[in-house]
């Protein structure tokens, strides 16, 4: 059980690399935030109903800020495989599919902070209305 754990984690530091450094740390950022804002809604809902709102907006605008910042990878990372495919006259599937791959591994992060929050912040508004 502990070697798969292991392995686990390396394929996700792998993808992690391989998505690029810089926008996945920004879409890693929006995740812990968007999920410490979503534990704070939690914290405070009973005693404190306006931050526990305040908190799950926030939530809100931050797991959305992760997906763009998904997708502005992506498409920065599209463009990128285009340019090497066009200054490769002959470019193998292989190549092709590989960098199409890595340009969407932002767009996966990012649609997963978005997806793991939203599922606090609708059970918050839930709690919040009754």
């Amino acid at each position: 059980m502990f070697k798969l754990s292991i392995i686990a984690s390396n394929v996700f530091v792998d993808r992690f690399n391989e998505g690029g450094p810089f926008f996945m740390s920004l879409i890693l950022i929006c995740l812990l935030l968007a999920l410490f804002f979503v534990i704070m809604g939690f914290v405070n809902l009973k005693k404190d109903a306006p931050k526990s709102k305040k908190m799950t907006s926030l939530a809100s605008d931050v797991s959305v800020l992760g997906l763009v910042f998904g997708f502005l990878g992506s498409i920065i990372g599209m463009i990128g495989a285009f340019d090497a495919i066009e200054s490769i006259s002959d470019v193998s599937t292989g190549v092709m599919a590989g960098g199409l791959k890595v340009a969407f591994l932002t767009t996966v992060f990012g649609a997963v902070t978005f997806i793991l929050p939203r599922i606090g912040i609708i059970i918050l508004k839930s709690l919040h209305k009754s």
